[in-house]
């Protein structure tokens, strides 16, 4: 299996488990140590994000991805973008991920995600 696949299966793992709101299927994507900055909020390293994957409600129902682009850079490091949307909304959501092969697998260690106010023409 090549970087580019075995990135996009976890990637799209990942995807069902924050559609499922699953926390801890969510925070296993992620390095012990991964920097993670949200719309409105920020975390470093697991615990933290475990505390705030808890206190927040589930996403919209809907989700859906637009351009999801992954691209390898050798054989242990990925970066995924993508844009995300909701039905009801014309806010296109940006999101990307870098990918790193540890011990365990594949995992996150940043990720950032933002929805800006005025879209790209």
């Amino acid at each position: 299996m090549d970087v580019i696949a075995e990135v996009g299966a976890a990637f799209e793992a990942y995807e069902k488990a924050l559609i499922r709101n699953d926390v801890e299927a969510i925070i296993g994507f992620f390095a012990d140590d991964a920097v993670r900055y949200g719309i409105d909020d920020m975390q470093i390293g697991l615990a933290e994000q475990r505390r705030w994957r808890l206190a927040q409600p589930p996403l919209p129902a809907g989700r859906w991805l637009k351009d999801t682009i992954i691209q390898a850079y050798g054989r242990d490091t990925a970066v995924v973008n993508t844009l995300f949307g909701y039905p009801g909304s014309a806010v296109l959501g940006r999101q990307s991920q870098t990918w790193v092969r540890l011990s365990p697998g594949w995992r996150i260690v940043a990720a950032h995600v933002s929805e800006p106010r005025s879209q790209p023409t």
